[in-house]
């Protein structure tokens, strides 16, 4: 079965920008069920762990600088192959060059400041979503509309 959980984060560009109901329904007209939601800001210590294979680059402290900036939107998100979908819903990191129809490509403006984040593999999902949800912040539940929008082949 290829039904994944992933992390997003609404960024603090786009939570400024007033699009926290455009990229949070991309993702469900996508397909994906949200299953933890919360509005809260990072502190320098999160931007480390989370972006720890990050820290050295010179980048670093402007992406921690603008992280750490205003309030951002973590989402979990469930679905068949959420991870890879996700990451094709945000588009490529730099906006600039983000194909149109992608959150990024409607509405990036910058190749630092790019609206959201989306889990790139399984493992590092798993570690991601433990960094900004508790199990009990998680939810299980069934979309009424999921049967006409996968087959069973689709699912197993």
């Amino acid at each position: 079965m290829a039904i994944e959980r992933t992390l997003i984060l609404i960024k603090p560009d786009a939570v400024g920008r007033g699009l926290i109901g455009e990229v949070m329904g991309r993702f469900e007209r996508g397909g994906l069920k949200i299953i933890g939601l919360k509005l809260m800001r990072m502190d320098g210590e999160l931007v480390v762990r989370h972006y720890d294979k990050l820290v050295r680059e010179k980048f670093f402290k402007n992406l921690k600088t603008f992280m750490t900036s205003g309030p951002l939107v973590a989402m979990a998100v469930e679905g068949l192959h959420a991870i890879s979908l996700c990451r094709k819903l945000c588009g490529v990191t730099n906006c600039l060059e983000a194909a149109p129809g992608t959150i990024r490509g409607d509405f990036g403006l910058s190749k630092c400041m790019n609206l959201v984040h989306a889990s790139d593999e399984p493992e590092n999902a798993g570690k991601e979503l433990s960094l900004f949800f508790t199990d009990g912040e998680l939810f299980e539940y069934e979309r009424p509309d999921q049967a006409s929008m996968f087959s069973d082949d689709d699912i197993s």
